[in-house]
């Protein structure tokens, strides 16, 4: 069997492990769902190990069903319903059924019950803590995103992402951005270059380093960093229509608005806290982009209860 036709039945065998509706709605979130079921596989082979759940299979009868409900334990932005539902999609080979009681991108309260599950009691219990990790974690980072999204209305800034992310879980994360009001940079290194310090250097300047990057990817968009207002002409004189204004104090981003505003995409990065963000995003700049989203987002408490039993 070639190497192709090996990837795509394996692609084929990890899509059979969801629930039509589990990767329907993976899809419409923009989440590939061969993707997001390895991911979820990979979290729970680290949980169950060789042996399993021991705790539930010593202690629960494998022909136990329960009702659980997934229930936030503290006021925020819901993300990730989708990725908890195949999380137990998996866990139970499809057997649990998922009732949604409320949907991503909305505030939730303490209290509030955000799914009905029902299926066998042992795989509920062996789903719960990785269901839980990815939805806290998805759901810590809309909340977050949120706070600096509503902080930046009416600015005509918007919040971005960066590829600071935890490692293997960055289209959940990014997704998980979405869902609380920002917006996604890029991907990886692929989707967009970057000339920055170390680049220029190496180069032998702004313009020639944004030279060989569109000669090499013609393409591929290019952004610029730069940290003066002289590299900000420099740069959009040189052709670029996207600048990283890397920690510039809100006086400086004025003066580089006033400099090439119109000619370029201007966004602002570095040394960003939410308590100061409007008086960025008032500069007139187009972004601020924000590593903090991803990479310092404390979780929203979620809970798994089971319904006492009759």
């Amino acid at each position: 069997m070639s190497e192709p036709t090996r990837a795509r039945r394996h692609a084929a065998q990890e899509a059979d492990e969801l629930t039509p509706e589990t990767a329907a709605e993976l899809a419409v979130a923009g989440l590939d769902p061969v993707a997001v079921t390895t991911i979820v596989t990979n979290a729970l082979a680290e949980d169950l190990g060789e042996a399993g759940d021991v705790t539930s299979a010593a202690t629960i009868p494998a022909e136990q069903t329960d009702t659980a409900e997934l229930v936030a334990r503290a006021d925020g932005v819901l993300a990730g319903l989708a990725v908890a539902r195949a999380v137990f999609d998996v866990a139970s080979s499809r057997t649990i059924r998922f009732s949604d009681k409320a949907h991503d991108g909305s505030h939730v309260v303490r209290g509030d019950v955000l799914a009905v599950l029902n299926g066998p009691t042992r795989a509920l219990l062996t789903a719960e803590r990785t269901a839980l990790n990815l939805l806290c974690r998805m759901s810590g980072v809309a909340t977050h995103t949120r706070a600096w999204a509503d902080a930046l209305a009416g600015t005509g800034a918007t919040v971005l992402d960066t590829r600071k992310t935890t490692p293997g879980l960055r289209i959940l994360e990014k997704y998980a951005v979405r869902a609380g009001g920002g917006t996604n940079k890029r991907m990886g290194l692929y989707d967009v270059a970057m000339v920055k310090d170390n680049h220029k250097l190496a180069a032998g300047g702004v313009a020639a380093a944004y030279h060989r990057v569109v000669s090499a990817f013609p393409n591929v968009p290019v952004q610029v960093e730069v940290t003066t207002v002289a590299e900000a002409v420099e740069a959009v004189e040189a052709g670029a229509t996207f600048l990283l204004l890397d920690n510039m104090t809100p006086e400086l981003l004025r003066e580089v608005v006033a400099a090439v505003g119109g000619r370029a995409e201007l966004e602002a990065t570095g040394g960003l806290t939410l308590a100061h963000v409007r008086e960025y995003g008032e500069t007139g700049v187009d972004y601020l982009s924000v590593g903090a989203l991803t990479h310092s987002s404390p979780i929203l408490d979620i809970a798994l209860d089971l319904r006492p039993r009759a």
